[in-house]
């Protein structure tokens, strides 16, 4: 065995743990980093590369089987990583299969429905994974620092969110949501990243400064957040986001974990179409 393919078993802890109900975490640096000793470049690649074509494989089955629906809730500040989360790990998938919905301010129409309105339309019919670029829970982030709504009107959301996804979660529709953790200082070099890059220059917004300026407040929403709304139906993992490679590591294994609990399989044919199809030349 070589020392790398020895260094990729062991090194790499085997998968994240979902958030416990009331869990108050401190969301630090360290948290954000990845594991203290981690397999190599081209070790870590693989794994993912092996993961990422177990993933297509499950999700063709999942799409043909269409008896359940999967919602992927990626949630992070700024610069964390989820277009490139998207792009890499849910890029494996058949985009015939995926329904992706990003959430910016709400629309004049969506400000006179209940904030869950906009959300509910957006959710993956079943054989559908969904994906979430942001989501229902910048209602209680953005809104709470921002000050857009006062505390007796965010707050109740907590409750709100639980029920609502109990109610998809009993209706076939499975969630898996990821906090993707970047530290102060990484984002503050993707950020810069954005700005020295021409390609990147439309990414960057005057309303990043103005959140980063807000980071102990969004520090302290997003611990509420995860400790208020993992449940045992929707949990809540903390990927760590400063390494690009490890973060798709993580995510590839949840969803491919996922889709395996869910067994999914190719229908049968339907019987007519059998014995219509025999002898088909």
């Amino acid at each position: 065995m070589t020392s790398s393919k020895k260094q990729a078993r062991i090194s790499l802890r085997d998968a994240l743990v979902p958030v416990r109900a009331g869990q108050r975490l401190t969301l630090g640096a360290r948290a954000a980093a990845p594991p203290s000793s981690i397999p190599d470049k081209k070790a870590l690649e693989e794994r993912t590369a092996a993961l990422l074509k177990r993933l297509e494989t499950l999700q063709a089955a999942f799409h043909a089987d269409g008896s359940r629906a999967l919602l992927l809730v990626l949630q992070g500040r700024d610069a964390a990583g989820k277009d490139s989360t998207i792009r890499t790990v849910v890029g494996a998938c058949n985009p015939m299969g995926v329904r992706i919905a990003s959430f910016g301010p709400p629309s004049t129409l969506e400000l006179r429905h209940d904030y869950l309105w906009r959300v509910h339309q957006a959710m993956p019919p079943r054989g559908v994974i969904g994906v979430f670029n942001r989501s229902h829970y910048e209602d209680v982030l953005v809104v709470r620092v921002r000050k857009l709504a006062p505390e007796s009107v965010w707050k109740p959301r907590y409750r709100q969110i639980v029920e609502f996804e109990r109610m998809l979660v009993e209706n076939g529709t499975v969630i898996v949501k990821c906090f993707l953790h970047i530290s102060h200082d990484e984002q503050r070099l993707r950020l810069q990243e954005r700005l020295d890059d021409p390609a990147k220059n439309w990414k960057f917004r005057l309303g990043d400064l103005e959140d980063r300026a807000h980071w102990t407040q969004y520090t302290n929403a997003y611990r509420d957040m995860l400790s208020r709304t993992s449940t045992a139906h929707a949990p809540w993992y903390v990927v760590p986001a400063d390494e690009k490679r490890v973060r798709n590591y993580y995510i590839a294994q949840l969803l491919v974990k996922t889709l395996e609990s869910l067994n999914p399989k190719y229908p049968r044919m339907d019987p007519a179409v059998s014995r219509a199809a025999h002898g088909f030349t």
